[in-house]
């Protein structure tokens, strides 16, 4: 039994006629009779009573009409979700991104004007540190990410790259420095440093160190944490002091200053990666990449 079948009768069982039947799927009258009449030797039993004017269903024909009827609109319902995942307009997208990324006010906006365009999309989002991002990605448990790269970040990886984004000092609001708007590196020599563990990305890490150096000094650091938030947290609870992105000033407590730094300015690099390959496979993502696109052409 195929769907033509199906629909062959479903024809007839509409228009009670089979030449009228035939006209409407597109085939002679007597094709259209001969596939009835082997959907009625497959089933055992007749469907329709022929008479001068027509065919009318038996009760046999009527109790099948119900089930086809149903498999139909079944079969409609799943050609057009197909259709629709064919152009990226249904599915699941998976998205990392790193917590730090969280506060670039790109990411936010590309993610609300995704949900606008494709609201029938899932969004699966998944926040963790860089490496953890890079090897969902590598793995294939992330179709893209947000991350902090850096020339170790795999080359396989297609990157979107953002803007590069300046940092700030950030100090207690008791310190001797809090009092200024704007400091250089070197002000924090021989301060106890607050920053995240490498492992977590080095991008970051190797550019607040790297550029710390050159300001002539090697930072001391007496303090780890997870994610800018909580670097904020503690240096709030006058633990330390750090360099974070500009962007994360929008984390405004009570006990930390933030201050723009004078001379050689460490910036934070992100981008939106993906796998070439995935992109190719999945519409979802195509439309994200070429969304990200137009962001970054603004």
């Amino acid at each position: 039994m195929e769907l033509r079948h199906l629909r062959y009768f479903l024809a007839v069982a509409e228009e009670g006629n089979f030449t009228r039947a035939a006209a409407r799927v597109g085939i002679g009258q007597p094709p259209l009779s001969q596939q009835i009449q082997a959907l009625e030797h497959e089933l055992g039993t007749r469907l329709f009573v022929r008479t001068p004017q027509g065919a009318r269903l038996t009760d046999a024909g009527q109790a099948f009409l119900v089930e086809v009827r149903r498999v139909l609109v079944d079969v409609d319902r799943a050609a057009d979700t197909a259709r629709r995942a064919a152009r990226g307009e249904s599915g699941r997208l998976r998205l990392g991104f790193t917590a730090s990324a969280a506060f670039n006010p790109l990411v936010p906006a590309l993610i609300r004007d995704y949900r606008r365009a494709w609201p029938a999309v899932e969004l699966a989002l998944e926040e963790t540190n860089t490496a953890g991002l890079l090897r969902a990605l590598m793995e294939g448990r992330l179709d893209a990410a947000f991350i902090r790269y850096s020339v170790s970040t795999p080359t396989e990886l297609q990157l979107l790259k953002f803007p590069d984004e300046p940092m700030r000092i950030v100090v207690p609001a008791a310190h001797r420095l809090a009092a200024h708007a704007r400091a250089p590196l070197s002000a924090l020599a021989g301060e106890p440093f607050i920053l995240f563990p490498r492992s977590f990305g080095n991008s970051l890490y190797d550019e607040i160190l790297q550029v710390c150096r050159q300001a002539g000094f090697s930072l001391a650091i007496t303090q780890e944490a997870p994610q800018m938030s909580s670097i904020v947290n503690l240096v709030a609870a006058a633990l330390g002091v750090s360099v974070v992105p500009a962007s994360t000033e929008q984390v405004q407590l009570p006990g930390v200053r933030y201050l723009e730094i004078e001379g050689l300015v460490p910036v934070a690099r992100l981008a939106l990666a993906a796998l070439p390959e995935r992109a190719e496979s999945s519409p979802v993502l195509r439309h994200l990449l070429s969304l990200a696109q137009e962001h970054l052409a603004i």
